[in-house]
Formats: C-alpha cells, sequence, structure tokens
C-alpha cells in the first residue's frame, strides 16, 4: 500500500475551496453510516441534514467532486464514499507519530477511528525517559532523542503534538525539520511553521469558553423574559399557554 510520504491529495490542484475541503469529512461520516445500514442512495436534502448543512451548499461542493447525483434518485452512497476518500487521501495508508504520550496523547492512541479512517499510528513519542519501552496501545513508547529516525524510517508527513503549551513549539520545528508536512496541534498554544506546513489546531479549552458564551447567554435571555414579561421565551410560553395542551402553537426555547 502507498504511503503518506509519496503520495499527497490532490484537492488544492483541482481548486477545491478549503471550506468544502472542510465539510467532506462531515458527508463522509453521514454517507459512512449510510452505508452500514445498507442504504444504496440518498438525496441531498437528506444528506445534507445528516451532514448539518443545507443542500445547495451540499450540491455546490459536490460539484467540485464532479459529482451532481441523478435527479429523482439522488447519490449512490457507496461511490460517494470512494469518492471523496479519495479526495481526502484516505484511499492510501498514513502514517503518524503522535508526540507528548501524557493522558491526552495516550487517549488519542487509544482511539480507533485512526485505523478505520486510513491512519496508522506508526509511533509513540515522548521525553520522558521513564515512559521508553512501555507500551500503550500496544506500541512501545520511544524517546524524543530518536524523533528524527522516526520520522525517516516511517516515511511519517502527518504529526500530532500533545504536548504541554511550552514544548509544542520546539517539538513542532523538529517535526517539520524531519521532514513532517501536516500537523495536528492540541498543544493549547498557537504554532509558528514554514510555507507548505499546514496545521490543524485542536483547543479543547476554547471550545468549552464557546458553549460557556452561549450558556450565559440563554440564561441572560430566560432571566430577561422572567424578569418582565416578555421577550421570545416569555411570549412563546404565554401564547402556548392560551393555545391549550392540544394547541397549535409549540413551546420555543432560546436559540
Amino acid at each position: 500500500m502507498a504511503t503518506g510520504r509519496t503520495h499527497r491529495p490532490a484537492t488544492r490542484s483541482r481548486g477545491i475551496p478549503e471550506a468544502t475541503v472542510a465539510r467532506l469529512p462531515l458527508y463522509l461520516r453521514a454517507l459512512t453510516a449510510l452505508s452500514e445500514r445498507s442504504v444504496p442512495t440518498v438525496s441531498s436534502e437528506e444528506l445534507a441534514a445528516a451532514a448539518g448543512v443545507n443542500s445547495a451548499k451540499l450540491r455546490k461542493d459536490f460539484s467540485y467532486l464532479g459529482s451532481y447525483g441523478t435527479r429523482g434518485v439522488g447519490y449512490d452512497v457507496e461511490y460517494l464514499v470512494y469518492q471523496i476518500s479519495r479526495e481526502l487521501g484516505l484511499t492510501q495508508d498514513w502514517p503518524v507519530v503522535i508526540v507528548g504520550i501524557g493522558n491526552l496523547g495516550a487517549a488519542l492512541a487509544n482511539y480507533g477511528g485512526f485505523a478505520s479512517r486510513g491512519f496508522r499510528v506508526a509511533a509513540l513519542i515522548d521525553a520522558d525517559p521513564a515512559m521508553a519501552g512501555k507500551p500503550v496501545a500496544g506500541i512501545p513508547v520511544q524517546h524524543s532523542d530518536d524523533l528524527e529516525k522516526i520520522i525517516e524510517d516511517n516515511g511519517v508527513s502527518i504529526g500530532v503534538i500533545a504536548t504541554p503549551a511550552g514544548a509544542a513549539q520546539p517539538v513542532c520545528d523538529r517535526l517539520v525539520a524531519a521532514g513532517v508536512t501536516s500537523i495536528l496541534n492540541f498543544a493549547p498554544t498557537v504554532l509558528t511553521v514554514p510555507d507548505g506546513v499546514d496545521v490543524r489546531k485542536v483547543d479543547l479549552s476554547i471550545e468549552l469558553q464557546i458553549l460557556a458564551f452561549h450558556e450565559q447567554r440563554k440564561a441572560g435571555e430566560e432571566s430577561a423574559a422572567g424578569a418582565d414579561g416578555s421577550g421570545p421565551v416569555a411570549a412563546a410560553h404565554k401564547e402556548s399557554a392560551e393555545q391549550g395542551p392540544d394547541g397549535d402553537v409549540p413551546a420555543v426555547m432560546p436559540a
């Protein structure tokens, strides 16, 4: 099987927008679920709802792949799974190294979804000498002193950083110098990389802070509505009460 080091996806050269690329995994997840249920075809409306986008955007995205579906029939599920997998580079083997085998790194190593999506965890790397040789998810942890050799021996082009913030940039620099051109960063810091290196950042604390903002806003709206008896929540409850238990107007919750 080909390795990720020598075969890179052609999405950019084919002019597929980055926003479309970011949605392709959502479509693939929804399509894979349909495939597992042996659903042969799906309409753009059904697939868009499953992926959480609108159908017009979905049809536009698929037009970049040269896939337009069949009027009255929809899209062939199995063919779309193959088409999107090929476009994302998932029809080949991508060896990945995870650097930083603390709680988060160990959890990532144990994640079973990598292999089924075309990613092979080739090595686990940590700076703690006490971790060297210890198996995590059946893979012995290797010391960071050997990082460059590990990258070369395994033909790795994708690295995952799960180190503390202070260690992330030096690890990133070593990965890039060793030939890694794509990095998934879980460390709570912004990485600086040269042109030609792609970085995707996953910051769980930021996502929680965004959710906290929405929770606070909803609580504020409910409080305001309760204080003056007006506002969308109070109005909805009032109208619902006037309709009675069998009325046509459902209770409305804040967005």
